[in-house]
């Protein structure tokens, strides 16, 4: 039998807790029904018998004590709720017991924003790690020696799992469940729980947020710049040139700021544009391609896809329903 301790941490997100629970035991009795023996002995782990949340909304009652725990097969760390600095702080106990599990073998998977708290241990460093597309510029900055697998929905590195945003930690939770019973039992508890049991990816619900928040004031200034004439044809050096910059100076502290090159920031600015249109108006594609600035529709639909997973005509039926 595989011990599954999920992991209550102080000011973490109730239903990271609760989906877990109630995924791996709803899987013990599939195993049952089909005639086998349940696989899994879940537990709640906490630092005290007690952890309430969501300022006392909810109470949560651990089944044991970290130091009552002596051995476990995979360690859970739900996510967390509210500044992220702030809730790793409040659940520093929690971080050598981590690491403790880890050396005694066990596996260790992170839901969604739980991979800061995983990243505090020190356990990611030099590895690959997923986490929820809104918050990967504040893990960059606060943990620059793990990295980011932009809009990926599962990584697995060292028998240490993350996942990406929100709802995507069902897919690793999937996975999981795959890993140690099989892909029947999987797609049975994925159909059960009405989860798409293959999503790889969750850039089609990422929106891009600018990446402003950095102290180089010639960088935003040409950010701004950006942002207000994507439709043009924009140059490096004319950017360079407009916040008084050499070219390579400029190119190196634009990186450095916002985690992408000049050009990619151009082209995420324009997709995000044409998401907008897409999702807000009955525009065609070739009329949208036009008003961001691309006349070459093969370019368009392949920079499109890449940043977001999907076609412009599939983005547009998945979230305009005035064109289906």
């Amino acid at each position: 039998m595989k011990t599954v301790s999920i992991l209550v941490p102080e000011s973490s997100v109730v239903q990271a807790i609760a989906d877990p629970q109630y995924l791996f035991s709803a899987v013990n009795q599939f195993l049952v029904a089909s005639g086998k023996k349940p696989l899994f002995k879940v537990q709640l782990v906490g630092a005290k018998k007690e952890v309430k949340l969501n300022d006392g909304l909810y109470s949560v009652h651990t089944d044991l004590q970290l130091k009552d725990v002596t051995k476990t097969d995979l360690v859970f760390i739900p996510a967390l709720f509210g500044d992220m600095k702030t809730a790793i702080s409040k659940n520093e106990k929690l971080l050598p017991w981590i690491k403790e599990q880890y050396a005694k073998g066990a596996e260790v998977a992170s839901l969604c924003v739980g991979a800061f708290l995983l990243a505090s241990t020190g356990l990611l460093d030099g590895k690959k790690c997923s986490t929820h597309w809104g918050f990967q510029n504040e893990f960059r900055e606060m943990f620059p020696e793990v990295t980011i697998m932009d809009g990926a929905i599962i990584t697995e590195e060292h028998r240490i799992y993350s996942s990406g945003g929100a709802n995507s930690y069902w897919n690793l939770l999937l996975h999981l469940v795959e890993k140690y019973t099989d892909r029947e039992t999987a797609i049975l508890a994925s159909k059960y729980f009405a989860v798409d049991i293959d999503r790889e990816s969750q850039t089609a619900f990422a929106m891009f947020q600018g990446q402003k928040n950095h102290a180089d004031a010639e960088i935003k200034k040409a950010q701004v710049f950006i942002e207000k004439h994507f439709q043009e044809k924009i140059t490096v050096d004319e950017l360079a040139e407009k916040v008084s910059l050499g070219r390579r100076s400029f190119e190196r502290r634009f990186k450095q700021a916002t985690n992408n090159t000049v050009l990619e920031y151009i082209l995420r600015i324009k997709v995000e544009a044409a998401k907008h249109r897409f999702e807000s108006s009955r525009k065609n594609i070739t009329e949208v391609m036009m008003e961001v600035g691309y006349t070459d529709t093969k370019a368009f639909r392949t920079i499109f896809k890449k940043n977001t997973g999907l076609t412009p005509i599939e983005y547009r039926n998945k979230y305009n329903k005035q064109a289906v």
